[in-house]
């Protein structure tokens, strides 16, 4: 379908694809070397070295800001209470693979001496599973109160919710559950829990690789998932919704069913990320679950492009070995060597502010920006041009 400018209905249209990117086989090859270069990579570094370290780290944040991005990129609807999800996923992995609750004893797919420890010992696929469903009960629940809400008002529920759910976990060693057990060991924290044992390889701290090997397969599933959605009826929904809700409305999209589905996908993907940076850092601790956690995962979404799922992963990858590796490795020493007295960590986040301004100043579409949103935002501004053609 051609929209054309009657002004210039003489002049040949000037067209574009939203599908943008590489030639087919070029963007096949680069992925291919791309992936093969991902899965070789630890095998070049130290396994219990800082950088693979960072690197899974880095990884697991790439599932959480693809997690938002199909609430906030896909679906338009702004989240400022993500890490919720986080503290879902990771209790998950708390409540079902440690001796947290130590009357129990309940062991389902697991070997070794796990076997004869009390508490709840689960397959960490089954945590997986759990952690994913219980933040997509989550993640319904957050959307109910916000069908009717648009815009800020979004934002305030959400960071509301996100709040509750960080007061639930610093204080939850003081709701009792059943006998002796709590809801949450609040700031003593969940630890430590079940080693993961899949596919017969032993996860510890003294080889990294498995770890790095796990989430990079749980980064591929969680891309490949998402691609599809976004090119499924339900993500042409999602964007119909973040475009003109009123107009996806008379189309005939329906806005509940579809919002709610936004917000349970992008918070069972946070699950995922959740359940393994807690089985990663081996605790569950509430000071982990602060609202700058959501702001630090948004601040990656927009900085790779709103909708752009490769963007993202540009953003993740970037901010999180900013604020891993170059501003405590690299430019630590910088203000002790300028003869001030402070970290330069303690900056952290007005670094990040910083750098957001900037972008949003030179590059307000992202740095790997979504061919549709890069139309909307550079294509005909000033100029009176206003054709283009949609492909469906």
């Amino acid at each position: 379908m051609a929209i054309a400018n009657p002004a210039q209905s003489a002049a040949k249209p000037k067209r574009y694809s939203l599908e943008g990117g590489l030639p087919p086989v070029a963007g096949k090859i680069l992925l291919a070397v791309v992936a093969i270069f991902a899965v070789l990579l630890p095998l070049l570094l130290d396994p219990i070295s800082s950088l693979l370290s960072d690197i899974i780290i880095a990884l697991s944040f790439v599932i959480f800001a693809q997690g938002l991005n199909v609430v906030v990129g896909f679906a338009g609807l702004l989240d400022l209470g993500y890490v919720a999800f986080f503290a879902i996923g990771a209790y998950a992995v708390g409540w079902l693979a440690s001796g947290f609750f130590f009357n129990a004893n309940v062991h389902v797919g697991v070997t070794g001496f796990i076997t004869e420890l009390p508490g709840i010992h689960l397959n960490f696929l089954i945590v997986l599973v759990a952690a994913m469903v219980l933040c997509a009960i989550g993640g319904i629940l957050i959307g109910l109160p916000t069908l009717r809400l648009r815009g800020d008002y979004i934002a305030i529920v959400t960071l509301a919710f996100g709040e509750i759910i960080r007061i639930f976990a610093v204080n939850g060693d003081e709701i009792s559950l059943f006998g002796d057990a709590t809801l949450t060991a609040g700031r003593n924290g969940i630890t430590p829990v079940d080693q993961v044992n899949l596919f017969g390889l032993q996860f510890s701290q003294l080889d990294l690789r498995p770890w790095y090997w796990l989430v990079l397969a749980l980064v591929a599933i969680v891309l490949f998932c998402v691609i599809r959605l976004r090119d499924s009826r339900l993500g042409r929904a999602w964007v119909a919704i973040r475009e003109d809700e009123v107009a996806a409305a008379s189309m005939g999209v329906p806005l509940v069913r579809t919002k709610l589905y936004a917000y349970a996908v992008g918070a069972a993907i946070g699950g995922v990320a959740g359940a393994f940076q807690a089985s990663y850092l081996n605790t569950v601790n509430a000071d982990q679950f602060a609202f700058t956690f959501s702001i630090f995962i948004l601040a990656m979404v927009i900085l790779g492009g709103l909708g752009s799922v490769w963007g993202v992963v540009i953003g993740a990858l970037l901010l999180s070995f900013i604020n891993t590796y170059l501003i405590p490795d690299v430019l630590g020493g910088v203000p002790q060597s300028l003869g001030l007295d402070f970290k330069l960590e303690d900056l952290g986040f007005g670094i990040f502010g910083f750098l957001l301004v900037i972008v949003m100043v030179l590059r307000p579409e992202g740095l790997l920006p979504e061919k549709r949103r890069q139309i909307e935002l550079t294509e005909g501004v000033g100029t009176g041009e206003s054709t283009f053609e949609v492909r469906a």
